[in-house]
Order: structure tokens, then C-alpha cells, then sequence
């Protein structure tokens, strides 16, 4: 069995290695992975391990190097579980390697939960898994690369209409041209009547891109951040850049209503201490939000809203999004080092098949 460990400490360091697999224990399951996307998202994993607990999940037994999480579609191969048959393909959340050992347990909603010990404590969202009874390669690659960058998008716009946008005429989304901030800009655009301008912050190699989806209002490159209207503002940080949110606190000041933290793709700038004028940053954490509308809605609600939002945009996902398929767990080095390093075209939604 392969898996591609990340070095703790430089996440663009990495190394696959062949282990041994692990005898089942009794009321175990071995899932096999078929397919598993590789985004920007899985670098905010690697770079928030500690922090937000994302190396929890898959521990290696190795000190200074950890499997980074991956949502994909597995088979299960073998099973000592009588909660689970052999065949059942599950999608979910998984190590970046070849094979899963999970500990079963059926859930009321029809969806699988690991109740392995090491779980317990980590948000329910990522231990759930939910068996696929059709469909085929091509909608395992789309619910991979999009059901949780989208679903995060969702609970975002879910979230600021929640609180009222905090008053803001704009919304200000940080790196626009990642797939969760294209997702926001959408679903911002969707509301009707909308009483806030969106405006999509981006790298100037990926402006055009950014404007030709045509979901915001304005796009600016990070050079242009002295461009924006100083009016009732919240920002939207998909990147984690230290000097861009710098600089927008800067121009804002105490035009900034609300700051909210999401990823750290550019986890190489990252600048935790920072001293910022105007509002704190604050960190938005999804699982949070699915368990305030789970109160708010009941039981299923926020999961059936998520599933027909996510959905509803990939329906336009070629327009926007073009499907690049790797084969084998070799394969995931080298683009796994173009997203941490920030060198991968938003255009490319990236596969890896086993």
C-alpha cells in the first residue's frame, strides 16, 4: 500500500512510500480509494494541520510527517464490520493514500461514521461517509472537486445573510479565482435583492479569468487594492496572505465591518501575529455553521441545501472548470507541489485515480 507523506514542518516537502497494509480487526472495514481531487483546499489542510487539528485524522506514526486529508470516492475491499458489505463504494474524507481502515457505524441519515477512537473528538462533518449507489468516473471527479469547496462557499453566503452581510455595501472576496472563492462570488451574485457590491480580489495572471465567469461586480488585482470604495466593507480571506490583508485593512481602516479568515493557500505569506488596523480577523470554521443551522433547521436541512447549491453550480462547471485526470498515487507529488507553490491554473480541477 502507498501514501504520500507531507513533512510537517515545510509542506512542499514530500515523500510516497510503500507500507504494509494492516490486518482488520473485528468490526473494521478496508476502503480501497478509486479517485480522490487534489485542490488548493488540501494545502489549506496541510497548512492549518496543527492549528485547526487536520493531522488528527490520519495519524502516521511518524514524527514530523503526516498524511494530508483528501475528499474522494473508495470501494470497500474487505470487511470485518456488519454495518458495511464488501463493494459498497463510499465518498468522503480520506488519507492521501491507497487505503482506509475505518470502524463503521450506520447513522440515521443513511450516511457511514468512523467511530474510531482517534475520531471521536474531531468535527462529525469530516468522519461521515456517504455510500454512492450510481453515477459514474465523471460525477465521482465533479462531487470530489466540488461538493466541498462549494459546500464552504455555501455556508459562507449562508452565514453573512445569517448576519445581515454586518451592513456591508461590498463584499470583498480574497483570491476569487480559487474554486471555494469563485463559488462565493456565485452565490453572492444569487441573491436577489442583493444590496452590497461583490468585488473578487486575484493575482493579475488571473484577472481575466476571474472576470470572464462574470460574477462580480469589480475585479481588482492585489496591486489595486487602493482602488476600493471606502464604504461599509467585509472581507473574505480564501488565501491567508499577510501583505494583502495588510494592505485592504490598511485602506479600509474603520470602513471594515468584518474580516473573515477561511484558507491559507498562501500559507507562505501567512503572518498568524499580525498587528492590523480596524477589526480583528476572525476565522470562519464551516463545520460551525452546519451545526448552527442543524439546530436552527433540524436534523438534514443544511445537507440538503448544501447538496442542491453545490449541484446547481456544477451544472455550469464546464464553463468554468476543466477536469485533469491522473493516474496512480505517483502522480500526486507533483501536483500537490503545484498548489502549495502556487503555480496551478485555476482552470484545472485536478484528479488523481488508483
Amino acid at each position: 500500500m502507498q501514501r504520500m507523506l507531507v513533512d510537517h514542518n515545510k509542506i512542499t516537502r514530500t515523500q510516497v512510500e510503500d507500507i504494509a497494509p494492516v490486518p482488520l480487526q473485528d468490526g473494521q472495514i478496508r476502503l480501497r480509494l478509486q479517485s480522490f481531487a487534489l485542490t488548493a483546499n488540501n494545502v489549506t489542510y496541510a497548512a492549518s494541520g496543527f492549528a485547526i487539528g487536520y493531522w488528527k485524522f490520519f495519524p502516521t506514526g511518524i514524527d514530523g510527517r503526516g498524511l494530508v486529508p483528501v475528499w474522494g470516492t473508495a470501494e470497500v475491499v474487505e470487511s470485518q464490520a456488519d454495518a458495511v458489505e464488501t463493494g459498497t463504494r463510499l465518498y468522503g474524507f480520506y488519507p492521501l493514500a491507497e487505503e482506509l481502515i475505518i470502524t463503521p457505524r450506520q447513522t440515521s441519515g443513511g450516511t457511514i461514521e468512523d467511530i474510531a477512537a482517534h475520531r471521536a473528538d474531531l468535527p462529525a462533518v469530516y468522519n461521515r461517509y456517504a455510500p454512492i449507489r450510481d453515477g459514474g468516473a465523471a460525477q465521482d471527479h465533479l462531487r470530489a472537486l466540488l461538493q466541498p469547496l462549494l459546500a464552504t462557499s455555501w455556508l459562507l453566503s449562508d452565514w453573512l445573510a445569517d448576519n445581515d452581510y454586518f451592513g456591508a455595501q461590498q463584499i470583498i472576496v480574497g483570491s476569487a479565482s480559487s474554486k471555494t472563492g469563485l463559488g462565493l462570488c456565485k452565490y453572492l451574485a444569487e441573491q436577489d435583492p442583493r444590496g452590497f457590491r461583490i468585488v473578487g480580489l486575484t493575482s493579475a495572471t488571473n484577472k481575466e479569468f476571474v472576470e470572464g465567469v462574470g460574477a462580480c461586480d469589480q475585479v481588482l488585482t492585489y496591486d489595486e487594492i487602493s482602488e476600493i470604495a471606502l464604504v461599509p466593507s467585509v472581507y473574505v480571506d480564501m488565501a491567508g496572505n499577510g501583505e494583502v490583508k495588510l494592505a485592504l485593512h490598511e485602506t479600509l481602516a474603520a470602513h471594515l465591518k468584518h474580516s473573515a479568515a477561511v484558507g491559507i493557500s498562501h500559507w507562505d505569506k501567512f503572518a498568524p501575529e499580525q498587528a492590523l488596523p480596524g477589526v480583528k480577523p476572525q476565522f470562519f470554521f464551516a463545520p460551525a455553521q452546519i451545526a448552527k443551522r442543524r439546530s436552527d433547521w433540524g436534523p438534514g436541512v443544511v445537507e440538503k441545501e448544501i447538496t442542491a447549491a453545490w449541484k446547481r453550480l456544477a451544472t455550469s462547471a464546464a464553463d468554468w472548470l476543466e477536469v485533469r485526470v491522473h493516474e496512480g498515487l505517483g502522480a500526486a507529488p507533483a501536483v500537490y507541489g503545484e498548489l502549495a507553490e502556487g503555480r496551478a491554473d485555476p482552470r484545472h480541477g485536478h484528479i488523481i485515480t488508483l
